[in-house]
């Protein structure tokens, strides 16, 4: 990682992400001039943070994006999701006792990270309650891929698990975003590749969904909800 200038730029970048944009203009003064922090610009494929390490600081991506994996107890790598600049990621593990980052984080494309240190992010958010209850929704928000994540495993059915994660990852009504490819949703789903491929083509048959790249198009919204 290669240590770079905080521009103008970057500056309009950090006070857009969740947890600064809805900010008075006096406390987004004060934040520029009291939280302590570095930017580096990391290359693509660069492991940025490893599962299982302490969280020292508040992350922010300015730029770029990040696979997020976690490995499980059988040692296989499952994608949980891809992050976006701008925005905050591993924030609920910043304070507390249980202070371990869950998953390891790898930049997808060339990206430049924000590290502020957790002493001048607790000193702002102490002493801010406007700050600090946009650190608590931001937060709040972080979980909900581990939660969308256990919910999925705890249908029983292979078809119930692939419609959960259509209705969690819809983009209107009737169409849903594919995050992941077929072997990441696979492992995602604690399933084999070749029983996820049967099952999405049978839906398909079905008349269910249809299948374009990563869009899928919802073509039974009320037949679909029936399987969760």
């Amino acid at each position: 990682m290669v240590k770079i200038e905080f521009t103008d730029d970057y500056k309009e970048l950090l006070l857009q992400i969740p947890l600064f944009c809805q900010l008075d203009s006096n406390l987004k003064r004060r934040l520029l001039k009291e939280l302590a922090f570095v930017l580096y610009e990391i290359p693509r494929k660069k492991v940025v943070l490893q599962q299982d390490t302490i969280c020292h600081h508040l992350y922010v991506l300015l730029r770029g994006e990040l696979s997020v994996d976690i490995i499980d107890v059988a040692g296989n790598l499952i994608k949980v999701e891809e992050i976006i600049a701008p925005r905050t990621f591993a924030t609920p593990h910043l304070f507390g006792t249980n202070t371990l980052l869950p998953a390891t984080f790898t930049a997808s494309k060339d990206s430049v990270l924000l590290m502020a240190t957790k002493a001048s992010v607790f000193k702002l958010i102490s002493s801010e309650p406007q700050l600090l209850d946009s650190f608590l929704c931001v937060a709040g928000n972080c979980n909900k891929c581990t939660v969308v994540r256990l919910r999925i495993l705890s249908y029983r059915s292979l078809r119930s698990r692939f419609v959960y994660y259509l209705m969690e990852h819809r983009t209107s009504p009737t169409s849903a975003l594919l995050e992941h490819n077929q072997v990441q949703l696979a492992d995602y789903m604690a399933v084999t590749r070749p029983a996820l491929s049967k099952e999405i083509n049978k839906m398909v048959k079905e008349g269910l969904i249809e299948v374009n790249k990563k869009v899928v198009t919802l073509l039974s919204v009320q037949a679909l909800k029936e399987y969760i």
